[in-house]
């Protein structure tokens, strides 16, 4: 299963976990799997229309998901995700 890097505002949701184990074929999929396992973090990650939410960075092995197929990113076993949330500042 791919790993899942949390960031610390939503580690209360994964009690206390910075990296967590999460299935699917894509990052749709690993969203889901995460919300099963841990209520309330999808929520957190997408808005109601199920789109990642615009302060929210999605990772997979560093690479930008908004710049790939979105949800529909390809996942694979040993994969890394991390979900960062934006920094706004200037």
């Amino acid at each position: 299963m791919p790993s899942v890097r949390i960031p610390t505002p939503l580690r209360k949701l994964t009690n206390e976990l910075e990296v967590v184990q999460a299935a699917g074929a894509n990052i749709g999929e690993v969203i889901n799997s995460l919300d099963q396992a841990f209520p309330g973090l999808r929520e957190r990650i997408v808005d109601d229309a199920g789109n990642v939410r615009r302060f929210v960075n999605i990772f997979v092995n560093d690479e930008d998901i908004r710049f790939l197929e979105e949800k529909a990113t390809v996942v694979k076993e040993q994969d890394e995700i991390s979900i960062v949330p934006a920094i706004a500042g200037g």
